[in-house]
């Protein structure tokens, strides 16, 4: 009956502890979870805090309305210099998709602004961009400094033009309408659309590791598609006369290949006569920035004319390549750690540039 009751009373002792413990257990692990979730959000938050005093500005004197966003540097008082930001291809909202916020910090650091907008048709602007030419879109910038010259804390003397990819044909143009800017940022831009193509096209297939006899039949389609584009066809006629060439290709998108493939930047380029950084991505699969640097290094050759940045490994938009590839680690990184998207220095020597081109006054 001891041994009974002893065992009885003991079990009836231990019972109501174990949940108990069961809980304190749970609710420590679930606490310290808690606590770990909080620090890596409060990381992401702070990650993705930038010194910018960001604000929404409607740009008028063009074609039409721009929704854009004016970023300001925290920190310091102005007048700032300004960098007017050209976008590339495909439908781009203001910022990028954040990405610009990283360049818009580091041109901060240097005493400038930067102003950037929503394509015509992106995110409720007004417009279409595919109906845009490449001249209309370097009178869209024109319209956007003589705006911004306009504008309380802008100093209207340092004005400069950042633009990646087909920007390069954009700045120069817009720069011969603009008189009085300081520099130019050119970011992995082609020279000649036509030959951007082609190389576009070739390299894709060389990383497809595609057979020669479907190379051949693909640049027999491109050459197909070309010659509706030399001879002017709507895209009616050019389905037409294509049929399956064309598949993947709308009218919208039709329309703006007919009205900018003559494309070339050379004449622009060199009638340019403001300085001029130039980075490429030396693991760039868009554009030949072999063509490009010759290129650059021949239209604007002289003293202080071109200054030329290679980034090893890094791609079109002077990322690494784990950050385009879709993988886990580019996701992760681009989430906690979006300066690092960048390839290393690229953030840093523009800075240094507009520095040394366009620097704040003295006593400001």
């Amino acid at each position: 009956m001891i041994d009974v009751v002893g065992v009885g009373a003991g079990t009836e002792e231990r019972e109501p502890r174990a949940p108990r413990r069961w809980l304190r257990r749970s609710l420590g692990a679930g606490l310290a979870l808690v606590l770990v979730a909080a620090a890596a959000a409060g990381w992401v938050v702070h990650a993705n805090s930038y010194e910018l005093r960001e604000e929404r500005v409607t740009v008028t004197g063009g074609a039409q309305p721009l929704d854009a966003v004016l970023a300001r540097p925290t920190g310091r008082s102005g007048p700032f210099g300004l960098v007017v930001f050209v976008h590339g291809d495909g439908a781009q909202n203001a910022t990028h998709d954040t990405f610009y916020r990283p360049i818009w910090e580091a041109l901060g650091k240097a005493g400038y602004a930067s102003l950037s907008w929503n394509k015509p048709g992106v995110d409720g602007a007004p417009g279409n961009w595919l109906d845009q030419s490449m001249a209309d879109r370097a009178e869209e910038v024109a319209a956007a400094v003589a705006w911004a010259r306009g504008r309380p804390g802008i100093d209207p003397d340092r004005i400069g033009l950042w633009g990646a990819s087909q920007a390069g044909w954009v700045m120069p143009a817009a720069a011969a309408l603009t008189p009085g800017l300081r520099f130019l940022i050119a970011v992995g831009p082609a020279i000649n659309w036509l030959r951007q193509g082609r190389y576009d096209l070739l390299t894709d297939l060389a990383d497809e590791h595609t057979p020669q006899e479907r190379i051949d039949a693909a640049l027999a389609r491109r050459e197909r598609v070309n010659e509706q584009l030399r001879a002017g066809a709507t895209y009616g006629q050019a389905r037409a006369a294509l049929g399956a060439d064309l598949d993947g290709i709308d009218a919208d998108r039709w329309g703006f290949v007919r009205r900018n493939f003559t494309s070339d930047a050379t004449a622009d380029l060199a009638a340019l006569t403001v300085p001029v950084l130039l980075a490429l991505g030396e693991r760039d699969r868009n554009v030949d920035v072999a063509e490009t640097e010759a290129e650059y290094r021949r239209l604007l050759a002289g003293p202080g004319r071109l200054t030329v940045r290679r980034y090893s490994g890094a791609t079109h938009g002077i990322a690494h390549p784990w950050a385009e590839d879709g993988s886990l680690r580019g996701l992760f990184v681009a989430i906690t750690a979006p300066r690092s998207v960048y390839a290393d220095g690229f953030l840093e020597d523009q800075r240094r540039f507009v520095e040394r081109i366009a620097p704040v006054p003295a006593g400001r």
